[in-house]
């Protein structure tokens, strides 16, 4: 996710600007990366209820942008937002698909879609995958 905190910060710096008399500029700088980190990882840590990443960065950030250049930052976090919304939605996915289902690939290297044995990670056709530690006889 670090990426995407990254490309909201390359996008907006150049339009940070601050009131001179509140912040310095590296100072606003400093509170968009902040910001961008913030929302994002709360984006990975719970995409369900996040409703309006995008927004909510902006209005925590639109104070550090003039007015001409308020649109122009809300569409570079839109854009930025929306990759990362749906980058977490298919890990989502592809973490719902992989729970519940063999771990092992079949002869056609397609994952296995039958169901694992209770407290093994493989189905009955790949059990001998499994690894078993055989304890050493104590002679």
């Amino acid at each position: 996710m670090y990426q995407y905190s990254r490309a909201i910060f390359l996008a907006l710096k150049d339009l940070v600007d601050p009131a001179p008399e509140h912040l310095s500029p590296a100072e606003a700088r400093r509170q968009v990366l902040l910001a961008s980190e913030r929302t994002i990882e709360r984006l990975a840590q719970d995409p369900r209820y996040f409703a309006r990443p995008a927004r909510s960065l902006f209005e925590e950030i639109r104070h550090l942008f003039p007015i001409r250049r308020q649109e122009q930052a809300y569409f570079a976090i839109q854009s930025v937002v929306t990759v990362a919304v749906e980058r977490i939605a298919q890990e989502l996915e592809r973490a719902s698909l992989s729970e519940g289902r063999c771990r092992a690939t079949t002869r056609k290297g397609r994952p296995c879609q039958r169901t694992p044995l209770p407290g093994s990670r493989f189905c009955p056709s790949h059990q001998h995958l499994a690894e078993r530690t055989v304890p050493l006889a104590v002679a």
